[in-house]
């Protein structure tokens, strides 16, 4: 398993670099992207690729350049993702605003720099995983897909997310290729820690244990099938085949209920 290939979108700061951090010390050869990439705290064998994953020149980029220092790759964690920032405008909060409220550049970024830079990424990848009938997509989404959650851009968002994972994997089941949604708890970003005593962390995640729960899924080997084109909440696979996070800690599994 050492001599796995990652590649973590989005991996500056948050829930991507954590991702990236752990996949690294669990001895794969990882390659993360971010327009602020080169500044990022991560490891020094972590493989830092500048990327505007709107700009689907760079992505190309990005997976040329592994297509020609490794000839394959068997992990994608696309975590970039836009929207969240800015959510106060000219005094205003317009997060949880009503949709024809919305500012519209909101939709541009979470569409564009969050859907479409999935997809696009998972095109490259594909096309490097599925000669070698190998490999593994993860998509970071949440809740707001099956529930309201904060504004129906994000909803609209996430949901596509969901459904772009569905779809791929029955696309690419032939080929052996694994395509799932990630749903992550409270993770401890540093947004999140930022907001203090204002949030109940009792509960919460480290970055590092969404990577702990992609390693996982890469170590069910030719099972993780089973799994493909599903939904996943990381702290319910972290029960099911027995990782823990960094402290020691088992977050409790988040349901619908909870979002």
């Amino acid at each position: 398993m050492t001599a796995r290939v990652a590649v973590v979108t989005g991996a500056s700061r948050g829930v991507g670099r954590g991702v990236a951090t752990e996949l690294a010390s669990c001895g794969a050869m990882v390659y993360a992207t971010g327009r602020t990439i080169l500044s990022a705290d991560l490891p020094s064998q972590v493989r830092r690729v500048p990327c505007d994953h709107t700009d689907d020149d760079a992505v190309m980029g990005v997976f040329g350049r592994i297509r020609e220092e490794q000839g394959k790759l068997d992990v994608l964690v696309n975590n970039a993702w836009g929207g969240y920032e800015n959510m106060v405008e000219d005094g205003e909060f317009t997060w949880p605003a009503p949709f024809w409220q919305q500012p519209r550049w909101r939709w541009q970024a979470m569409m564009g720099a969050g859907v479409r830079a999935l997809f696009v990424a998972s095109q490259e990848a594909a096309r490097l995983m599925v000669p070698a009938r190998s490999g593994l997509i993860v998509n970071l989404s949440y809740w707001s897909a099956q529930k309201y959650l904060g504004n129906a851009i994000y909803g609209a968002a996430k949901a596509a997310t969901d459904k772009l994972t569905a779809d791929m994997a029955l696309e690419l089941r032939e080929y052996q290729v694994a395509v799932v949604s990630l749903y992550p708890g409270l993770v401890r970003t540093e947004a999140v820690l930022a907001a203090g005593d204002a949030l109940d962390l009792s509960n919460s995640e480290s970055p590092e244990f969404i990577g702990r729960a992609v390693w996982a899924l890469v170590g069910e080997g030719a099972a993780l099938m089973r799994q493909t084109g599903q939904v996943i909440v990381a702290a319910a696979l972290g029960r099911e085949l027995g990782f823990v996070d960094i402290d020691g800690s088992a977050p409790r599994p988040l349901g619908l209920e909870d979002a």
